[in-house]
């Protein structure tokens, strides 16, 4: 089984990766501020299930990766805490705006377009999909024998997604005092993106200051 303490640090972790704002976040509140809430749940339920097609690719991925070369798997490990070092980098030097959300100017959808819209969003988004190889790994200890790499990453995908799919419904529940405040507040934005960059950061020096 993964340490307590990793997994609970990687449930933190993902908690402000998800309530960091992008364009996810501006889909779903646009949504919900168009249609109400239930259009809103709607497009948490795409995105979500867009996200396990990343997940799914990069636990297959990753654990060919390993199965052909240990020593492969490392340097993917290592590249990806470059990664998070670099957009953490970003998150904490750019000058953050308030998130645009334009909810009432947006057409009504059907509930299945709204549904398509935010899988298809997710799925075609490549900096998702860069993000779960980088960040997944930064996590798994190979030398972990009761419990191998494989299960380790799906767990820790499916738990990436719990913890998005949770927040992101209570989110949209408050959607419309939240997206007041974040169209208001350019500091919450900006604060909200330090925060982020403050991790990504952390993990690439937790992953360089491990024994490989």
């Amino acid at each position: 089984m993964i340490d307590l303490n990793t997994y609970l640090m990687f449930i933190g972790a993902a908690f402000i990766l998800v309530i960091a704002p992008g364009p996810d976040m501006a889909y779903m509140l646009a949504r919900t501020i168009a249609q109400g809430r239930a259009a809103g749940f709607v497009a948490v339920a795409g995105i979500n299930t867009g996200a396990y097609v990343h997940v799914l690719a990069s636990v297959f991925g990753l654990t060919a990766i390993l199965a052909a070369s240990s020593v492969a798997f490392t340097v993917v490990k290592c590249a990806g805490a470059c990664y998070l070092l670099w957009i953490g980098y970003r998150a904490l030097t750019s000058k953050s705006t308030a998130l645009n959300v334009e909810g009432n100017a947006t057409p009504r959808m059907p509930t299945g377009a709204i549904f398509w819209q935010g899988f298809w969003s997710d799925v075609l988004n490549p900096k998702v999909a860069i993000f779960f190889l980088a960040f997944l790994p930064q996590f798994v200890d190979v030398a972990n024998q009761k419990f191998g790499v494989t299960q380790q990453l799906l767990l820790l995908g499916v738990t990436c997604n719990v913890v998005a799919i949770c927040t992101n419904l209570v989110l949209v529940y408050f959607a419309s005092a939240m997206t007041s405040r974040l169209r208001r507040s350019q500091g919450l934005v900006a604060w909200m993106h330090k925060v982020m960059g403050a991790l990504f950061i952390a993990l690439g020096i937790r992953i360089a200051s491990q024994r490989l």
